[in-house]
């Protein structure tokens, strides 16, 4: 048997970090296995389709490196891969269920259906469809087509018995069929609902493993029924634990909802996860250990790494919460092992964002002072600002602030003196002449003989700021010219 599992996301905007980890754990099991990884769109619910969506969620997947074998975009032998273009099957096959007795046309209204609910909270009756138009006889159907009125398809759900789920994550799950509505299958403009189009598609497309969110797991008895009076084999099941907010406390959904919980700042959409600065690397290795775990042996790990180990039965059934500090820690990780040239690149977006143009060969000289700083990209903003010309501008610091214990005014102006000379004249204007010979005159003018103190407070008097890349690279960013003028105003404050 070829494993075949899909990722099946409705295109009703960006894709979500938890049907992230649901398309996350589908490709590992189907890579483990030399299988077939499916995207599927399913948008029958065309009132809540956002124009652009699919496009969209088809971007994050590739920047995970989530490649399908089969989909919308590349095709395959069990297209097409958007539901609304498969109208005509969900047609054939709902009418196939009608003509074999295993469902009917339902004619009741909205009006209706909203009076049958409120009437049922009166007498404090379970809620659901009671099935009144289960028995309309064929004479009484068809007179009702012949007056106009509109209809719905819905399955003849099995009365009696229990339908059991055999979950390979949560073992055996019971329903008893009496409490089971009679759901709508095809709505009466034509289209399915998940229900018939999820177990249509599903078995034409070959499906051997269903991998979803445990929020599903309430359709799975009327699923199972639909196999059953098409015929059909059920695929093997598999429902995952369901995402929290960091506090534990419901679902993670909403952003606005998740921050007001946790008190920090925290992203739902992989989308805002990538604009925030992570590597997808990083939210792999972090998604793939939320509800499964690699082994305490190792926190960092590639996916090609995480393969051998994968299984459906270590998947952990209980809720999962999110830990995003340590998604930073990971993400630091990566950044550390990243190349300077690639950093460089990855950084460029987010300076370009918040204004700051910094050149190729400037960024390359300051890049392995950046490794072990950054958690984020955007982390690099406040330590590469002060190679912008705003900050050749009046001075944000007082004569006060370059002067330390060891380093009074006296000797905070001879040492700044110096360093102003020595920069103006030192050839080659590198960082092997230029780290010599302000250690040489931190060592003169400090009380300590140490160059220290000094040191610190010349970075302060070039960047103008307490976090910077180290001294001497920075001193090499701006340029022997910017360097010496932002000395001679640090100068001119004493």
């Amino acid at each position: 048997m070829t494993v075949r599992v899909r990722f099946a996301p409705s295109p009703t905007g960006y894709l979500h970090i938890g049907s992230a980890r649901t398309a996350l754990f589908n490709w590992m099991y189907a890579r483990k296995h030399n299988g077939r990884f499916i995207l599927r769109i399913e948008d029958t619910d065309q009132k809540r389709s956002v124009p652009g969506a699919i496009e969209a969620i088809m971007d994050t997947l590739r920047w995970l490196g989530l490649d399908w074998d089969e989909g919308p975009d590349v095709g395959g032998d069990f297209g097409p891969y958007i539901q609304t273009e498969r109208a005509d099957l969900y047609r054939h096959w709902s009418q196939w269920l009608l003509d074999n007795d295993k469902a009917y046309k339902c004619f009741c209204t909205s009006e209706e259906l909203s009076e049958m609910r409120k009437e049922q909270l009166a007498a404090k009756k379970p809620l659901g469809y009671d099935g009144r138009c289960r028995w309309l006889t064929a004479e009484q159907v068809a007179a009702r087509e012949a007056a106009g009125e509109s209809a719905t398809i819905r399955f003849k759900m099995p009365r009696d018995g229990v339908t059991i789920i055999q979950d390979v994550i949560r073992g055996s799950i019971s329903y008893n069929n009496e409490q089971i509505i009679d759901s709508v299958l095809l709505k009466s403009d034509g289209l399915p609902t998940y229900h018939l189009a999820n177990v249509i598609d599903d078995h034409l497309m070959e499906i051997t493993h269903i991998m979803r969110a445990d929020e599903w797991i309430n359709t799975a008895p009327l699923h199972i029924n639909l196999y059953r009076a098409f015929g059909w084999e059920p695929p093997v099941y598999a429902h995952l634990s369901l995402v929290m907010n960091p506090s534990g406390k419901g679902k993670l959904s909403k952003r606005t909802q998740a921050f007001q919980e946790s008190g920090e700042e925290i992203f739902v959409q992989v989308e805002e996860f990538r604009k925030a600065g992570f590597l997808p690397e990083a939210l792999n290795n972090f998604l793939s250990n939320v509800g499964w775990s690699f082994g305490d042996d190792r926190e960092i790990f590639s996916m090609e790494e995480a393969l051998p180990r994968f299984s459906l039965e270590a998947i952990n059934p209980a809720p999962s919460r999110l830990p995003y500090a340590k998604l930073d820690w990971i993400n630091g990780q990566y950044i550390q092992n990243m190349a300077p040239e690639a950093l460089a690149e990855a950084i460029k977006p987010f300076l370009a964002e918040a204004g700051l143009v910094v050149s190729d060969d400037v960024l390359l000289l300051v890049m392995p002072a950046m490794l072990t700083r950054l958690k984020r990209f955007p982390d690099a903003i406040p330590f590469l600002d002060f190679l912008v010309d705003a900050k050749d501008g009046t001075l944000e610091i007082t004569a006060e602030d370059l002067t330390h214990k060891k380093l009074p005014a006296d000797a905070a102006l001879r040492g700044l003196q110096e360093a102003r000379a020595f920069l103006s004249s030192v050839e080659p204007f590198d960082l092997d002449h230029i780290s010599q010979g302000l250690m040489k005159i931190g060592e003169a003018v400090s009380e300590n003989g140490k160059a220290g103190p000094f040191l610190g407070k010349m970075r302060l008097a070039v960047t103008q700021k307490q976090v910077s890349p180290p001294l001497f690279e920075s001193i090499v960013a701006l340029g022997r010219e910017r360097a010496v003028a932002r000395l001679d105003r640090s100068i001119a404050l004493f």
